[in-house]
């Protein structure tokens, strides 16, 4: 008998391939065989996208549990690029055959011209931006219920004008898998926690008030050795409680004074949707065509960076395949990049940026933020204060509303404060921010040296899509803008 060697068997019917994830019954030879489907009709481009998502959610008020909820979803969406048209079908079914017609009525609906593909998928490297030391799943209810009647405790402890409090606390583990035409294969498991306090507070006389607090991102329990759920609760209520002592907001344009961190909502919403690539291929924005142009003071670098490690809209890979990656939009003024996903980057002739993304594996990805920011700046906090006679001081906002167009924007206030010689004196309410964007980024006067990042859960919403995104902002001076207010 000669010398014995080792052979490799192909897989049959009855001897599978190993499946691609535990989540997904797929193996390369099916994702190849997919993507040759949806590259049947001719086309630039094709990709898989695979979802698995397990969620629970429990919430409690006046201390009685008032929702507990537990699931899973999963499905793949097909997309087919071709020239300018898109073909995008999923399915909740992950069988071949349903995967399969997916990727066929995909390919028709792009309808290209090119001819057939072959397709050879390898699994490439992601980063680990979100490593958790101790996963929410499994979490025991007693524990999460007390977690909940902690933070109700200490909004309620403190002050008796609290009447009202609402717990939340939410957590996924969303796996996915994303497989392209041009050969790429990239897994990645995105955790996320959101815990949230809302409390109203009521005194005779002054009416009622509602505030609240929470935070979380791609992290753990370790979370709340930062931030415990009495701090969480305490901060909600005196908020509320803050509120009630306000008076109105006085009216017309002066300087205002962009506290840190949660303020980055309005860079966000006034700077970050029009900076998109999309608008700009459309020529919506109001930033179109104004590549190397100043557009802003000097002052101002804004960035993008889905690589900011556990933050809320952080990603190891876009929801194309691509690496996130830190992308200065603005330099010192001057407008230098723009939000890219493939479609975009292929058509402008562009790099993609790692900004593709999709609320989940029934919608076809956009250009989207990320993690957006304005970084720290020369001046001390203490030094902006004290440069305002009389203004406002804005610490932080609910959103607002924003014409990509033109720039213009509304935003409210929850938390604001008159500041007189220098100083903060009284808190506020009713402040509204009424400006244009490029207009109120080329009045930045002052940039503070005290960066932070939002602990806020903040949601992005564009074309009926969601995602999880993270602002950040350090104290930032406008030398004028708008204030809506009924006070003098």
């Amino acid at each position: 008998m000669g010398p014995s060697r080792e052979v490799t068997v192909p897989p049959s019917p009855e001897q599978p391939a190993p499946a691609l994830d535990p989540v997904f019954p797929v193996d390369r030879t099916l994702l190849e065989r997919l993507l040759a489907e949806a590259m049947s009709r001719g086309a630039d481009f094709a990709d898989l996208y695979f979802e698995h998502r397990a969620e629970a959610g429990l919430s409690m008020e006046e201390d009685l549990l008032r929702e507990a909820v537990a699931g899973v979803v999963s499905g793949m969406g097909v997309r087919v690029l071709s020239g300018e048209r898109t073909g995008y079908a999923y399915t909740e079914d992950l069988t071949p055959e349903a995967m399969a017609r997916a990727a066929r009525t995909a390919a028709l609906v792009a309808a290209g011209a090119g001819a057939e593909a072959s397709v050879n998928v390898s699994e490439g490297p992601v980063k680990d931006l979100y490593p958790v030391e101790r996963p929410v799943e499994g979490m025991p209810l007693r524990d999460r219920v007390d977690f909940l009647r902690r933070a109700s405790a200490a909004a309620r402890a403190r002050d008796p004008r609290v009447s009202r409090v609402m717990v939340t606390m939410r957590d996924e583990v969303k796996t996915v898998a994303v497989a392209t035409s041009d050969g790429g294969l990239f897994r990645d498991r995105q955790p996320m926690l959101m815990f949230r306090v809302g409390v109203v507070a009521e005194e005779a006389g002054k009416g009622r008030t509602t505030a609240g607090d929470g935070g979380g991102g791609r992290v753990g329990l370790e979370y709340f050795a930062r931030r415990t759920p009495e701090e969480i609760g305490g901060e909600a209520a005196r908020r509320a409680v803050l509120a009630l002592d306000a008076e109105a907001a006085p009216a017309g344009p002066m300087p205002v004074v962009l506290g840190p961190g949660y303020s980055g909502i309005l860079l966000h919403e006034a700077v970050g949707h029009p900076l998109e690539a999309d608008f700009n291929r459309k020529g919506l924005s109001r930033y179109s065509k104004q590549m190397g142009q100043v557009v802003a003071s000097p002052l101002c670098t804004v960035v993008d960076d889905g690589t900011v490690a556990s933050s809320r809209g952080s990603l190891n890979v876009d929801d194309e395949g691509n690496p996130t990656s830190p992308t200065v939009l603005i330099d010192r003024g001057v407008l230098v990049g723009y939000m890219q996903d493939r479609l975009s980057a292929r058509l402008t002739g562009a790099r993609a940026t790692g900004n593709g993304r999709r609320q989940s594996y029934a919608h076809p990805p956009m250009p989207r933020m990320t993690n957006t920011y304005l970084p720290a700046g020369p001046h001390d906090p203490e030094e902006i204060l004290r440069s305002v006679k009389r203004g406002v001081y804005a610490a932080s906002f609910s959103g607002g509303q924003v014409d990509i167009s033109k720039g213009d924007f509304v935003f409210s206030a929850t938390e604001a404060y008159l500041i007189e010689d220098g100083a903060i004196t009284k808190p506020l309410r009713g402040v509204t921010l009424v400006g244009n964007g490029p207009d109120v980024m080329g009045r930045v006067e002052m940039v503070g040296s005290d960066f932070r990042f939002s602990d806020g859960m903040w949601t992005c919403g564009k074309n009926g899509q969601s995602v999880p995104v993270g602002v950040g902002l350090p104290t930032v001076k406008i030398s004028s803008i708008t204030v809506g207010g009924t006070g003098g």
